[in-house]
């Protein structure tokens, strides 16, 4: 077995577990015991282990959490008492890293690129003369920096100079070289003092900008270039230990055969931002030049065409370029600390990509519980380890110290293992081992594979180790190493790392790869930004249930925004994860701030309640920081008697470094509420879960059950009175008046509202529809407020103030009662539409302030109706007051003022207490199930209240009825059989007469009254009204000088 491997293997067994080394461990274990004792200090609390291995800071500190610790602060005295022990133990002198607590985790996230004009000069091809000469003199320099944007022109693939500088005593001093190689690179060399280096470092010839940077210090002799903020070629040494000569000449675009002059290899592009400075930059300070950041320090020249005279041939032009913008650039350093016997504690800061020692510090309790595992493994290794061990012995193992080919034969090794005990399953050491091995492949450094190593193999054995790892079986075993490992998220985070560090490798040969295992989906999805491009939404896997899936994407508007800010290549990183959830501990609450503060439902608590999804965003290979959406389903069910409330979180690593991170909600809100699942939308990128929170349900099913039950009754009663009323007064013929047209359309408004509320529990099984009903819903009851509160206006305008004309006061009344409800809803919708409804019924939303676009109305209504009916009483009851002690003061005219008074504030006195308490209750429904069952009792007898006040013992009403009766009363009494005489009338007749003679048989030859005349005459009048067979007869007689006229009329019998 190779020394290599060893090294794995013992990180699985154990053997080495807070002494493993970030790369390697000795073979040789029995002889660095005494060795690996020295990196390691106990105190009362804290376990401190110095690791030799030297990595830049980021990587020490990915280090120390795989090894379920972090990087030591040094603000507390215990502390820094341990770690100057540990340094004076191990005889240790040079700086180690150290953790700043009043930083995060420096982690450069490119945000955006942006817009910087340049001024910059253009090197036309047409001309081989084309220069250009630095205005000022330089002194001799024992450093110096040259930072320059170079944008080669593509067609030109001859050695090129950039800038040379020639002192009187020697031309080719310091310059910087350029030729294209066979692959199309830019290969940049430098000459110092007359020695050219090698062509090593390089850019893509792409006709883009790039930033290139030369330093050369004399002390030791070192040099650099950096190309884009990278170092891409150093050295060190020279054939001359000597100072740059001063009084030189620095020339752009020329090589220099003499002073000044004689040039040759020109340069064919645009040339921009030199910068020269009398000191050795550092890579700290290259990589904030190159996101276009300045540093003032030591800087010689600073770039301004009025101090750099050039060849007619050569032109000024405008250079838009793009500059990275990272966040909270670090470039200050970071922190180091500086121990020993001999000296005192030095705090330092140093360049963050410096490789140097650091320390790791972890709980006492957590290094014992550690230990207390690797001697059980070590006495009695599980069955995954004999396997793996007796794998290892068989295999042949790649050679290479924490190489990738290494890591893939580990990893290759492990899934073998794990698929040849699946029966027996993995034990608390197996996953603590595992998830050790998981941290170490993560944090290889990213380098070309070697011959037979497949970065998409060994990404898939990555994944499937991880995915045997958060398996839900191993539920308990999480609940047992809980005091050594984080929690699962730890998994969670080596997938991250893993995946971003080495997508730039899976997508060197496809576009798109997804690797699917039962409880983790990984999808890596490559693009070219273009204008009008679109991202893909990511989702879980399929089930065989039709659910909605869980999935998570970036807006088209941020991806096109990346293409306008200078992105070219967008790389998404997808992950879903599916048994998270089990492996939370389910007692342990999540400290969170309830949601629902009204105090409506009793909080209980927060739990995990969906899968965890992720996203990582790339551009140009950079990590990026931009929004997504993401929806999720809600894998908890409901246990009797609590209800859930989602709210959108992710997992914040930095929030609690020693315990691995938490749950945090920044930057997070909920897009909309469905059953089952949830909308979110998050300004970042990182892995996201929905974390549902736990209340006391005030109703219980059966409950629910009644009230909907009883709310289809109530409406209903309440329907039926309002639609008995509505019919009674069109029947009756109750006379037309402004007062009745006010009734009309209050009782209308109300009916609607009521078939509404009916049908709301129908709708709610309707996204659309029961939005559409909270909208009608919302319009027909606060209609029904506003005329109310036209009643209240027509009171005024008939007791108070009588200036308005009828038709006039109409108009009003009708803005009021319908066009007042259309604003507020109107204005509503378009302030607050996605708070507009509630979560799981058909009314407004009570728990933000979209309810007040209700209530406020309705006391608004309530309050003037009250002012009303206090300002008419008064006026009636002073006008009453009055006429009585005109006419007659006795106790008669006080009843009659109190009847007066009684009658008319009668319906405006009943509305107000009527309407106001009923929806008082409805407003505070959600509070207790008896305000909704008092509020269903108040809604049924509303329409009954409604008929007894508009119908009953509305006097209108009363009247037109009364009418109907004396009517029917009348034509009943004028259809009788017997005859009637009527007394003489002057009247003309205004109907023909027709003169016939009578006949005896005939009833109208009889006489009633008087002897027969000599002078008479009978005539029959036809009546329509009467029946075919009825006749009236009247016969006209002579007396005493005066006509008399005397009318019978007949009916048959039976009338």
């Amino acid at each position: 077995m190779t020394g290599a491997l060893h090294t794995g293997l013992m990180l699985f067994s154990f053997v080495v577990v807070c002494e493993s080394e970030p790369t390697h461990a000795g073979p040789d274990r029995a002889g660095d015991l005494h060795e690996q004792s020295k990196l390691l200090h106990l105190t009362s609390n804290w376990a401190f282990h110095l690791v030799n291995e030297s990595l830049d800071f980021s990587g020490a500190d990915r280090f120390c959490r795989g090894q379920f610790s972090s990087l030591v602060p040094v603000e507390q005295s215990e502390d820094r008492g341990g770690v100057l022990e540990l340094l004076q133990q191990a005889a240790h002198r040079t700086p180690v890293w150290v953790r700043d607590p009043a930083k995060a985790a420096s982690k450069p996230l490119a945000l955006s690129k942006q817009y910087l004009q340049f001024p910059a000069l253009n090197f036309p091809r047409d001309s081989r003369e084309g220069f250009a000469r630095v205005n000022m003199s330089f002194p001799a320099l024992s450093s110096i920096s040259v930072c320059v944007r170079v944008q080669w022109n593509p067609e030109w693939n001859e050695v090129s100079t950039i800038f040379s500088y020639a002192a009187p005593v020697f031309t080719n001093e310091f310059q910087l070289r350029g030729q294209v190689d066979m692959q199309g690179r830019i290969l940049l060399a430098l000459i110092i003092h007359g020695k050219h280096l090698p062509y090593k470092a390089s850019f893509p010839n792409d006709g883009d900008w790039h930033h290139i940077c030369v330093t050369w210090r004399l002390s030791n002799g070192h040099w650099a270039i950096y190309v884009d903020g990278d170092k891409k070629d150093m050295g060190s040494g020279s054939d001359t230990s000597r100072n740059i000569y001063g009084d030189g000449i620095l020339i752009l675009g020329q090589d220099q055969d003499s002073f000044g002059g004689n040039f040759t290899e020109p340069f064919f592009g645009n040339i921009t931002d030199l910068n020269v400075w009398n000191m050795s930059l550092e890579a700290r300070h290259v990589r904030a030049l190159s996101a276009c950041s300045s540093k003032t320090q030591e800087l010689l020249f600073s770039w301004n065409l009025e101090h750099v005279s050039s060849h007619p041939v050569v032109s000024e032009v405008q250079a838009l370029l793009f500059c990275p913008v990272h966040q909270q650039m670090e470039l200050q350093g970071c922190r180091t600390l500086q121990g020993g016997s001999d000296q005192p504690p030095l705090l330092g800061l140093t360049d963050c990509s410096d490789p140097l020692p650091f320390i790791c510090r972890s709980s006492r309790e957590r290094f014992l519980k550690m230990k207390q595992i690797r001697d059980s493994q070590t006495s009695q290794p599980t069955a995954f380890m004999n396997q793996l061990m007796k794998l290892s012995n068989h295999s042949q193992q790649p050679s290479g110290r924490g190489s990738l080919s290494q890591v893939s034969a580990l990893l290759e090794v492990s899934v073998q293992a794990l698929q040849d005990t699946q029966q027996e399953g993995l034990q608390p050491a197996d996953m603590v081992s595992l998830i050790q091995l998981l941290s170490l492949a993560a944090n290889v450094p990213t380098q070309p594979p070697t011959k037979g190593t497949s970065i998409q193999e060994l990404s898939q054995h990555f994944i499937s180790v991880a995915d045997s790892i958060i398996s839900a079986d191993n539920a308990l075993k999480w609940q047992a190493i809980k005091e050594v490992v984080n929690g699962p998220m730890d998994v969670v985070n080596t997938i991250d790392q893993m995946v971003t560090s080495l997508s730039a490798s899976l997508m060197a040969e496809t576009d798109h790869m997804t690797i699917l295992r039962p409880n983790i989906k990984l999808e890596v999805q490559q693009q070219w930004l273009q204008g009008g491009s679109r991202g893909s939404s990511f989702c879980g896997p399929e089930t065989e249930r039709l659910t909605s899936l869980d999935c998570i994407s970036v807006p088209n508007q941020k991806i096109q925004d990346l293409h306008n800010n200078g992105f070219h290549k967008l790389t998404l990183v997808n992950t879903w994860y599916g048994s998270l959830r089990p492996l939370f501990n389910r007692e342990e609450n999540i400290t969170m701030v309830p949601t629902v503060t009204d105090g409506s439902q009793r909080y209980l608590g927060t739990v995990l309640g969906s899968s965890v999804i992720s996203t990582t965003v790339l551009g140009d290979d950079q990590p990026l920081s931009t929004a997504v959406h993401f929806q999720l389903q809600h894998r908890v069910q409901n246990p009797t008697g609590t209800v859930y409330d989602p709210v959108c979180a992710f997992w914040d690593f930095d929030l609690n470094p020693e315990a691995g991170g938490w749950w945090n909600t920044k930057g997070c809100d909920i897009v909309s509420k469905h059953y089952g699942y949830t909308v979110c939308y998050c300004n970042h990128t990182t892995n996201f879960a929905l974390l549902l929170q736990v209340y006391e349900a005030q109703r219980s099913p059966e409950n629910e059950k009644a009230l909907q039950v009883l709310t289809f009754i109530g409406c209903g009663v309440s329907l039926c009175g309002l639609l008995f009323t509505f019919i009674l007064f069109i029947a009756v013929g109750v006379p037309k008046s402004d007062r009745t047209t006010v009734h009309k359309n209050l009782i209308a408004a109300l009916s609607v509202a009521e078939l509404l509320l009916m049908c709301s529990d129908w709708a709610s099984a309707n996204e659309a529809a029961c939005f559409m009903v909270t909208a009608l819903l919302h319009l027909f009851f606060m209609a029904s407020f506003s005329w109310m509160l036209v009643e209240g206006l027509l009171l005024w305008s008939k007791v108070v103030s009588v200036n308005i004309s009828e038709d006039r006061r109409m108009k009003l009344y009708y803005i009021i009662g319908w066009g007042l409800p259309v604003l507020i809803v109107g204005v509503t919708l378009a302030v607050s539409v996605d708070e507009y409804k509630a979560e799981d019924h058909c009314w407004l939303n009570v728990k933000t302030d979209t309810i007040w676009a209700f209530v406020g109305p309705v006391v608004f209504v309530l309050a003037v109706n009250a002012v009303v009916l206090c300002r008419v009483v008064m006026v009636t009851v002073s006008s009453a007051r009055r006429r009585a002690k005109m006419l007659s003061p006795s106790s008669a005219s006080k009843m009659q003022t109190f009847d007066l008074t009684w009658a008319v504030t009668r319906p405006v006195l009943i509305l107000l207490p009527v309407l106001g308490l009923t929806w008082l209750c409805g407003v505070l429904v959600h509070l207790s199930v008896v305000v909704a069952y008092v509020f269903i009792a108040l809604n049924a007898l509303q329409g009954l209240y409604i008929f007894l006040v508009y119908a009953v013992y509305n006097t209108e009403v009363r009247n037109a009825i009364k009418r109907i009766k004396e009517k029917r009363k009348a034509l009943s009494f004028t259809n009788c059989s017997q005859p009637t005489s009527f007394l003489p009338s002057q009247r003309a007749p205004i109907t023909s007469w027709g003169r016939s003679p009578p006949t005896p048989s005939s009833p109208d030859t009889s006489e009633t009254s008087g002897p027969p005349s000599s002078t008479s005459t009978s005539l029959v009048i036809k009546n329509e009204s009467f029946r075919k067979e009825s006749f009236v007869s009247f016969l006209f007689k002579p007396a005493s000088g005066n006509q008399v006229v005397q009318l019978t009329g007949y009916k048959p019998s039976g009338c």
